[in-house]
């Protein structure tokens, strides 16, 4: 699964990175949720980063809400929501990290995901335009999610198919069995995951007090931290 984002990388450092110029300023993002907008890079429109809104909405919904955060990548071809976006509309969904939550004897304890070297990365996602019911134009997307890897199996049963570089392109601009190759687990030794603030759990939060690491509930009730 992926529940949450960050993404606070310098703007020109993006650009440089992805090849592409954001339709408007970015911000830096520590808590990005659900039903906010994010930015992308669409196949159709590589050279630009756009900003739809997180959780796809298929386009013969008859409302803009409720959307698919993630998407199986085992089901995409076969999916009614997902099959024509994963045919015909991929994108880069832009990140530096991601966040989930494991469950421990004192509750869900929010952990951040990031490559080892910190750097931002694509994941694998969809996006979708909708116009419906008067309410104009509007885009979405989804991340789409594989089996974890063994650092983040720690964590969640899901994981989001994170990109390697090269394989961005693909992504973007392959098809039928390219696809499929791409939608493997993130290596696990080129990871880390580290236990966060569960302030994190509002998306009204959203400073960078968030993605600093913190002693998880459980350790500091039975002392465990005293023997690290």
């Amino acid at each position: 699964m992926c529940g949450r984002l960050s993404l606070f990388a310098l703007e020109a450092d993006l650009a440089e990175r992805f090849d592409a110029v954001p339709a408007r300023t970015l911000r830096p993002r520590y808590n990005v949720a659900p039903g906010q907008e994010h930015p992308v890079v669409r196949n159709d429109a590589p050279e630009e980063m756009r900003f739809p809104t997180w959780g796809l909405i298929p386009h013969w919904a008859d409302e803009f809400r409720d959307g698919h955060t993630n998407a199986r990548a085992e089901t995409l071809a076969e999916k009614p929501s997902f099959r024509d976006a994963y045919r015909e509309r991929r994108c880069l969904v832009l990140a530096d990290g991601f966040y989930d939550w494991k469950r421990t004897a004192t509750g869900k304890q929010p952990y951040r995901m990031t490559r080892s070297d910190g750097e931002p990365f694509a994941m694998a996602g969809l996006w979708e335009p909708w116009n419906g019911n008067g309410g104009g134009k509007k885009t979405s997307f989804t991340v789409v999610t594989t089996e974890p890897n063994d650092l983040v199996r720690d964590v969640h049963h899901r994981m989001p198919v994170v990109l390697a570089p090269g394989e961005e392109e693909t992504w973007l601009h392959g098809e039928g069995a390219e696809l499929e190759s791409v939608l493997d687990p993130f290596p696990a030794d080129e990871m880390r995951a580290y236990p966060v603030s569960k302030a994190v759990n509002d998306p009204k939060n959203d400073s960078s007090a968030l993605v600093e690491r913190v002693t998880p509930e459980n350790e500091r009730q039975t002392g465990l931290d005293d023997f690290g």
